[in-house]
């Protein structure tokens, strides 16, 4: 096997699951996500220490040396997710034992970038925030900082632009979610569609702030995933969201459309307490 960095790897299965869907992508995609920005933040850490990056060889008056990884647990609202702890020599290990130390106790943090990485793409600020120390000094430098950040935005450009013109949706199904996708923030919509392949795999295509009550927000991000290549599914699935329904009869006009009976809307609540009422 190719010698790369475990969070290159844990980037490629990211990249095998968004392209190929699989049984259970919701939770698969939250468990590599988290794996992912905390590798990467672990790399950034050794990179400082070691002054030179991950293919760079160590110089003849160098200080320091890696020497492999091992492997660290976190526990997720989405189950336990393993991840890879670069090992140091010559050097202190004490940033990266900080931040092992961190991610521990802020698994909400870290799901909530997981989330907005592909939602609208993670911020200097974002990962800043999250890789502070008790005593509020970032667990990171600066430089490691703009790494993290390249990386992980580059994620979300690839997600966000993606072509689906190879994605062959049977069943296509949208709801709006309640995230908190900034620090301090009260949580706000995303709009997010998966379809069900003619192939019988669950595929995550979309996912964008925005509010399901909105016809214009909805038709936009319809058309977004159509600008990319999106051929019209069988049938369409959605909730009783007025702006949702509105944008999915005239953005798929061919496909049969269904009203999700997990998710119903506050006037179907309304009807429901009226009935019980009389």
């Amino acid at each position: 096997m190719e010698r790369v960095p475990p969070s290159e790897r844990t980037k490629a299965a990211l990249r095998s699951l968004l392209r190929e869907g699989g049984p259970d992508v919701k939770s698969d995609l939250m468990r590599l996500s988290v794996r992912r920005v905390v590798e990467e933040a672990l790399e950034a850490a050794a990179q400082d220490l070691l002054e030179r990056g991950y293919y760079e060889r160590r110089g003849p008056e160098g200080e320091g040396y890696r020497n492999g990884y091992r492997e660290g647990r976190l526990k997720t609202s989405e189950g336990e997710v393993a991840y890879a702890v670069p090992q140091v020599r010559e050097v202190s290990a004490e940033p990266i034992n900080r931040i092992r130390q961190a991610v521990s106790g802020r698994t909400e943090e870290l799901e909530r970038l997981a989330v907005e990485m592909f939602a609208r793409g993670c911020s200097y600020r974002d990962i800043e925030e999250t890789f502070r120390g008790e005593d509020g000094r970032s667990l990171l430098s600066r430089t490691a900082l703009t790494q993290v950040t390249e990386a992980l935005w580059k994620e979300y450009e690839e997600f966000a632009t993606r072509d689906l013109s190879e994605v062959r949706p049977l069943y296509l199904f949208m709801d709006g979610l309640a995230e908190k996708l900034r620090v301090g923030s009260p949580r706000e919509a995303v709009l997010a569609a998966w379809a069900i392949t003619w192939e019988g795999e669950k595929v995550l295509l979309h996912v964008a702030p925005g509010t399901k009550e909105s016809t214009e927000c909805c038709r936009d991000f319809f058309q977004d995933m159509k600008r990319r290549g999106l051929s019209d599914p069988l049938l369409v699935a959605t909730d009783g969201a007025p702006g949702l329904r509105r944008a999915a009869e005239e953005c798929f006009p061919t496909a049969l459309r269904q009203r999700c009976l997990a998710h119903p809307d506050e006037e179907h609540h309304r009807e429901a307490a009226r009935g019980r009422g009389g």
